[in-house]
């Protein structure tokens, strides 16, 4: 009996250090969770920017207006007979910059 009793303590620390320290033990599961969590972080952030991107090429297909508005604002064009404007800041400083 005593024996028996001996060969189950011994089974249940063995069992116990797998649980805590060998492969795929607890702490590692842990570790393995939190990878997982910032890995859907950072896909939902990247649905989002996927989201954003789909719009704005359904956008350029359809819309005569941002397709125009992207040829500006990117490319500098103007339409024929449009005369462009641009205003630069004076990079004179103020008295209320003196501070």
């Amino acid at each position: 009996m005593r024996l028996l009793k001996v060969f189950l303590l011994v089974l249940l620390v063995a069992l116990q250090y797998r649980l805590w320290f060998g492969k795929n033990s607890l702490p590692e599961y842990w570790h393995l969770q939190e990878d997982v969590a910032r890995q859907e972080q950072t896909n939902q952030k990247l649905r989002q920017r996927n989201q954003v991107l789909i719009a704005d090429i359904e956008d350029l297909r359809e819309g005569e207006v941002a397709l125009e508005e992207r040829a500006r604002n990117e490319l500098g064009l103007i339409k024929q007979d449009e005369t462009f404007f641009r205003l630069i800041p004076n990079k004179q400083s103020t008295r209320y910059d003196q501070n």
